[in-house]
Protein backbone atom coordinates (compact mmCIF):
# COMPACT_ATOMS: atom_id res chain seq x y z
CA UNK A 1 0.00 0.00 0.00
CA UNK A 2 1.11 3.56 -0.66
CA UNK A 3 1.85 6.00 2.10
CA UNK A 4 -1.19 7.89 3.34
CA UNK A 5 -1.09 11.60 2.67
CA UNK A 6 -1.35 13.66 5.83
CA UNK A 7 -4.41 15.86 6.18
CA UNK A 8 -2.64 18.16 8.63
CA UNK A 9 0.64 19.84 7.81
CA UNK A 10 3.67 18.86 9.85
CA UNK A 11 3.85 22.43 11.14
CA UNK A 12 0.25 22.32 12.39
CA UNK A 13 0.82 18.94 14.04
CA UNK A 14 3.89 20.25 15.87
CA UNK A 15 2.04 23.40 16.97
CA UNK A 16 -0.87 21.32 18.30
CA UNK A 17 1.45 18.89 20.10
CA UNK A 18 3.25 21.82 21.71
CA UNK A 19 -0.05 23.46 22.74
CA UNK A 20 -1.40 20.19 24.14
CA UNK A 21 1.80 19.41 26.06
CA UNK A 22 3.22 16.29 24.42
CA UNK A 23 5.74 17.76 21.97
CA UNK A 24 8.68 16.33 23.95
CA UNK A 25 7.36 12.79 23.53
CA UNK A 26 6.91 13.35 19.78
CA UNK A 27 10.43 14.77 19.43
CA UNK A 28 11.97 11.89 21.40
CA UNK A 29 9.90 8.93 20.19
CA UNK A 30 8.00 10.02 17.07
CA UNK A 31 4.33 10.40 16.24
CA UNK A 32 3.70 6.67 16.72
CA UNK A 33 4.37 7.05 20.43
CA UNK A 34 1.45 9.35 21.24
CA UNK A 35 -1.65 7.92 22.82
CA UNK A 36 -4.99 7.58 21.06
CA UNK A 37 -6.33 10.16 23.51
CA UNK A 38 -3.60 12.65 22.54
CA UNK A 39 -4.25 12.03 18.84
CA UNK A 40 -7.97 12.59 19.40
CA UNK A 41 -7.27 15.80 21.29
CA UNK A 42 -5.13 17.01 18.37
CA UNK A 43 -7.99 16.37 15.96
CA UNK A 44 -10.50 18.12 18.24
CA UNK A 45 -8.25 21.16 18.58
CA UNK A 46 -7.61 21.29 14.82
CA UNK A 47 -11.38 21.24 14.21
CA UNK A 48 -11.87 24.06 16.74
CA UNK A 49 -9.22 26.15 14.98
CA UNK A 50 -10.78 25.46 11.57
CA UNK A 51 -14.24 26.42 12.85
CA UNK A 52 -12.86 29.65 14.33
CA UNK A 53 -11.12 30.49 11.06
CA UNK A 54 -14.28 29.73 9.08
CA UNK A 55 -16.35 31.94 11.39
CA UNK A 56 -13.87 34.81 10.98
CA UNK A 57 -13.82 34.39 7.20
CA UNK A 58 -17.61 34.21 7.06
CA UNK A 59 -17.86 37.47 8.99
CA UNK A 60 -15.65 39.24 6.42
CA UNK A 61 -17.92 38.55 3.46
Amino acid sequence: MGRRRSVMSEQLKYELAKELGFINKVEQEGWGSISTKDAGNMVKRAIQLAEQAAARNHGQQ
